[in-house]
């Protein structure tokens, strides 16, 4: 599939298009990818893997917003949609995000309408947020400096992975300007009670994850969640999830790592 791209001519302008958002316009599961190391040249080669978007983490992976940078930056050159997860609801971190080209932003931890609503504003130029203006790098990435081309592509995802957030998901994906609900289904099984596991497979757990589920399609949004594997990355699509990212290049890294060393020693 041809990526949105942007150019220049002198008589027009053509600004790029979210690959997430085209691929849910086909109605198709958008896979992608997380990135915890903070390396540019892992971003690019995790971001050539025929995925739909990587997410660079810096909420718990080790990624501060300088080596976040070129990692964005690798990510949106291999053709996948550069997001950020930041590392909380502060609007100045959102902001930052998309000012450094991030097509989107995960926020962790989101728990009422309230809380989403934040979220929303901060990645909204005035008069429907409290957005700065100031698109560093998002200018050259969309393709534009217009406050509506910078704001049309980018994705306010929060995620629901508490049991305050389970008990309101209603009203927070009825929050106007959210474009999906994001699970975190570690910390989602620690809320119940249950070992964190992103398998999930505790009645509680499975229910769990079918309400968010059904009510972002209920609210026509998004419904996101977070795998380990290409088989649990299946399933979850096929139960009808609109974004699923498969795994992290840290425990890829490790499993590859240990996979090969067995084979070597003949185990």
């Amino acid at each position: 599939m041809v990526r949105g791209t942007y150019t220049w001519f002198w008589w027009v302008r053509v600004t790029i298009s979210n690959p997430i958002r085209e691929v849910w316009a086909e109605e198709r599961t958008a896979f992608g990818l997380w990135l915890t190391i903070p390396d540019s040249f892992s971003a690019e080669i995790m971001a050539g893997a025929d995925v739909d978007y990587v997410c660079v983490d810096q909420q718990h992976g080790v990624v501060d917003y300088t080596a976040m940078v070129p990692m964005l930056q690798a990510v949106k050159a291999a053709g996948a949609a550069p997001i950020a997860r930041v590392l909380s609801n502060d609007p100045y971190q959102v902001m930052k995000s998309l000012d450094a080209g991030a097509l989107g932003v995960i926020v962790p931890l989101v728990n009422n309408a309230e809380e989403a609503a934040r979220v929303v504003a901060a990645c909204r130029y005035p008069p429907r947020g409290i957005r700065s203006y100031g698109p560093i790098r998002a200018a050259g990435v969309i393709g534009s400096k217009d406050p509506e081309d910078l704001t049309r592509e980018v994705l306010c995802i929060v995620m629901v992975e508490t049991l305050e957030g389970l008990e309101k998901v209603e009203e927070i994906a009825g929050t106007p300007g959210v474009d999906g609900i994001y699970i975190g289904p570690a910390d989602l099984a620690l809320s119940l009670g249950l070992p964190p596991t992103a398998k999930i497979a505790e009645e509680a757990h499975v229910e769990a994850v079918r309400k968010i589920r059904e009510v972002c399609k209920e609210h026509g949004i998004a419904a996101g969640i977070h795998a380990t594997s290409g088989e649990w990355a299946r399933k979850h699509a096929e139960a009808g999830f609109d974004m699923v990212t498969v795994a992290a290049d840290a425990s890829l890294l490790e499993d590859a790592a240990r996979r090969e060393v067995a084979a070597a020693r003949g185990e």
